[in-house]
């Protein structure tokens, strides 16, 4: 028999019809639009391209690999042994908590070297954060994205597949305002954190420091009391780089007078954020980012947890599903909305 290690998931699968009908009330107005203009069987004759089927073939395939992919998420199981005998893979290990906050305003898209084509400030955020992730094996990681606003984007998780994920998707067109709110970005990390936890408790930030615009000293300050260590990685260069502008490759900001927005790092601000936070500043261009973040990491105690996982007797089914996603969505990339021409050359049906 066949279980679901996340059955909970599959209230996703009322997507389906409810897109089903979107899709059929769309087909609906539009046939009803064309009557407007005469005889469809006259309005067909004009548009000899038009498939009547493909659409409905291309949102059948993409609503079965919808199907799939939510079936794979809901992560199907099978006991490869007598169920009652399950042995948990369940472990108890030691970690701390970590809550890493991004800067995602659009000074991240300078360059974190003095050459203005250099990588971005935040194509080494990821680059270094990546490293840190990867270099976790116990302890739990959550993530906030701020500019002018901060906003969670992961909860606090020892799933690091799911923090690489969204690590990754990570924009500097997530936060509609902004700005440099480092000290919301500390209060709503220090608030993500059970307070009745154990764990020691440690927020990463990474940044370029500039425009601040709320007391984020305070802050650290305030969540130092707590127990939590604040720790901040810099990037960025004190001469300062221009900022390219989002899909306008060449084309930077600039004010209403024409002159160039530069932005630059100020080193000072993200020392003292370190300082009242109990923690380090890390300059980002080194190469012992990671390292020294590391280092400082594994000063905190570890507190013991017990680490659930899938038990040891199960198989899992959904590489399957994601597949058969997969080859779905291959299959509808290469069908056209149109007629194929080679099949309107086969006559399905003869006449007696």
């Amino acid at each position: 028999m066949i279980h679901l290690a996340n059955p909970e998931l599959l209230y996703l699968l009322l997507l389906i019809p409810a897109l089903g009908a979107i899709y059929a009330l769309g087909r609906s107005l539009r046939t009803r639009r064309l009557k407007r203009f005469g005889d469809m069987k006259v309005i067909a004759r004009l548009m000899p391209d038009v498939s009547r089927y493909m659409p409905t073939v291309k949102i059948c395939i993409e609503l079965t690999a919808l199907f799939f992919i939510i079936i794979a998420i809901s992560r199907p199981f099978v006991y490869t042994s007598d169920p009652d005998s399950e042995t948990s893979s369940s472990e108890t290990t030691s970690g701390i908590e970590v809550m890493i906050c991004m800067d995602v305003s659009n000074s991240m898209l300078a360059s974190s070297t003095d050459d203005p084509k250099g990588v971005s400030r935040l194509q080494r955020a990821k680059f270094i954060l990546e490293k840190m992730i990867a270099s976790m094996q116990n302890d739990k990681v959550g993530l906030i994205v701020f500019a002018g606003e901060a906003y969670t984007q992961l909860p606090i998780t020892n799933d690091y597949l799911s923090a690489k994920m969204y690590l990754n998707s990570i924009t500097t067109d997530m936060v509609p305002t902004q700005g440099t709110a480092i000290g919301a970005a500390i209060d709503m990390a220090v608030n993500s954190f059970n307070p009745e936890s154990d764990f020691q408790k440690a927020i990463v930030i990474i940044t370029d420091a500039e425009n601040f615009e709320d007391d984020a000293q305070d802050a650290a300050k305030l969540a130092a009391k707590g127990g939590i260590q604040v720790d901040v990685i810099g990037l960025g260069t004190e001469k300062g780089a221009p900022i390219p502008v989002p899909g306008s490759p060449g084309e930077y900001f600039a004010y209403d007078n024409g002159q160039q927005v530069i932005t630059s790092f100020d080193p000072k601000v993200a020392k003292a954020i370190a300082k009242a936070g109990n923690g380090v500043y890390i300059n980002g261009a080194s190469t012992r980012a990671v390292g020294e973040l590391k280092e400082q990491l594994d000063k905190l105690s570890k507190t013991e947890y017990t680490r659930h996982g899938m038990p040891d007797n199960t198989n899992e089914l959904y590489p399957i599903a994601v597949i058969l996603a997969l080859l779905l969505l291959i299959v509808d990339l290469f069908l056209p909305y149109s007629k194929i021409k080679w099949l309107t050359k086969i006559n399905f049906f003869t006449k007696n």
